[in-house]
């Protein structure tokens, strides 16, 4: 049986909202093989994400969703994230944010919309990374999510699209599980789900090659299944 959040995943929600639907894609292809950052290979790009309440280090994989790394990471060179909200918060569910500025509470410019890479492996499991987007699979931007607990209703199935995962939370998952508890409500132009205490991103930025984090390196497991931005629910 579907859980609460899973059955209103395909209701229409409010302006901060993500849907979830449409056709699954290559669902059905076998999971690629296990990425691993080696000492023969490239290290995965890492970013930490500055917040009024804490911060935190993702990990990103590039092999996984090319485009869609590509451009969060054009996305933080660019300064897109400083001063942004954390405006949607569901415990025991997601916490989403990087689209609102928060000041004004204004959605930000964004460069494009982006094509669905969900499919490729990386399931929506507790402290994975998604994008955010609307009811059509391919309005990603630059707003993101990361998983509270393990969302599979969030994944790709053969009847629709999943909700593509791009990166990890390797250090800080505590910071996350803090905001993720924060108390919420109706605030400003939310109706609901906003921290009633605005949570801001103060800023994101890139940790250069080398630099050592509190848990180190995170290994990847393959799926076990062969113009506003909404969110998950």
């Amino acid at each position: 049986m579907m859980s609460k959040h899973a059955r209103s995943m395909m209701m229409g929600w409010a302006a901060a909202a993500l849907l979830f639907g449409a056709m699954a894609h290559a669902a059905s292809a076998p999971p690629p093989e296990t990425p691993s950052s080696s000492s023969d290979t490239k290290p995965y790009p890492r970013v930490r994400v500055v917040t009024s309440m804490g911060s935190f280090v993702i990990e990103l994989y590039p092999d996984r969703a090319p485009i869609t790394v590509r451009v969060f990471l054009d996305y933080v060179n660019a300064g897109q994230y400083t001063n942004t909200l954390i405006h949607r918060v569901i415990a025991n569910f997601v916490i989403q944010g990087g689209g609102h500025d928060a000041t004004t509470y204004k959605l930000k410019p964004i460069k494009t919309y982006l094509p669905n890479e969900s499919g490729n492996g990386l399931q929506n499991k507790r402290g994975w990374v998604g994008i955010a987007r609307g009811s059509d699979p391919h309005t990603g931007n630059c707003q993101f999510y990361i998983n509270l607990v393990d969302n599979p209703e969030l994944d790709p199935v053969p009847t629709r699209w999943g909700y593509a995962v791009f990166g990890q939370v390797v250090e800080g998952m505590d910071v996350v599980d803090r905001i993720g508890v924060t108390p919420t409500g109706a605030m400003g132009p939310f109706k609901s789900d906003a921290p009633l205490k605005p949570v801001v991103i103060e800023k994101i930025e890139i940790v250069p090659a080398g630099t050592p984090t509190q848990e180190g390196p995170v290994s990847l497991t393959p799926s076990s299944t062969t113009p506003q931005v909404l969110s998950p629910k």
